[in-house]
């Protein structure tokens, strides 16, 4: 899971990339990158994704605040935020909220009530039943078997498509962010490789085998469209009404 947290305080910011860490390792590889102001990581989200973020709301440059309207409002994202902050009145708590903030957490922390919310907002994020396969419009998810079922119709019999674990965890990723862009590095680390080490040309290879297996285009109302400078996005064709 790919987390960005902005904290000004390094003494902070060093104890919550530790507690997270340490909280989530049972829950699979964790990635924090931290920050120290708004901007640097409102730069870093023109061609980043994350699971996760993470804001505190008196940041220099660009307040937490400030730059969650941004990300709601211009960039249009809706990855889960959770404001951290020495704030703590009901009129702060409810301002956040309703700025965009999925969660609130007030300083100091708790480190087992920090790991409860942010895996809550995980999960929030993904659209996956815990009990059964992922459904989105004609297509089916079975993490199971690493199956993907196409119907074309409601009641026919589904096109069944196994896949690899490193494919299946790229296509659980997009469907999951289905119409929202997915940088190189966040697919590259979904499916298990280290994003400094793995040459361009090997998620590219993933993405051409995905579009071909699958038949991700217009004619079944679901594309894989390349954004250029930044990664991928998986959403409706134009005439499809999900």
């Amino acid at each position: 899971m790919r987390i960005a947290i902005v904290e000004d305080e390094l003494s902070q910011q060093t104890l919550l990339v530790r507690t997270l860490e340490q909280q989530l390792e049972r829950d699979g590889p964790v990635n924090c990158q931290a920050f120290f102001d708004g901007v640097a990581l409102q730069n870093v989200l023109r061609k980043e994704s994350f699971d996760l973020v993470i804001l505190d709301w008196s940041i220099p440059s660009m307040d937490g605040l400030e730059l969650l309207r941004w990300l709601r409002v211009w960039k249009g994202d809706a990855v889960p935020v959770l404001m951290l902050s020495s704030k703590g009145s009901e009129e702060d708590v409810a301002h956040a909220l309703n700025s965009g903030a999925d969660d609130y957490i007030t300083k100091p922390f708790r480190p087992i009530e920090l790991r409860a919310r942010v895996l809550r907002l995980l999960k929030r994020g993904k659209p996956q039943s815990p009990d059964g396969p992922l459904h989105i419009g004609r297509w089916t998810l079975d993490a199971v078997g690493h199956l993907v079922l196409y119907r074309e119709t409601p009641g026919a019999e589904p096109e069944r498509y196994t896949l690899t674990s490193r494919e299946f965890s790229l296509t659980l990723l997009l469907f999951s962010r289905l119409g929202q862009t997915v940088s190189r590095a966040h697919l590259l680390e979904s499916a298990g490789y280290e994003t400094d080490e793995s040459p361009s040309r090997t998620l590219d290879s993933h993405i051409y085998r995905l579009r071909k297996k699958l038949l991700l285009d217009a004619r079944r109302g679901m594309v894989l469209r390349t954004v250029y400078g930044q990664g991928y996005q998986l959403g409706w064709a134009a005439e499809e009404n999900p």
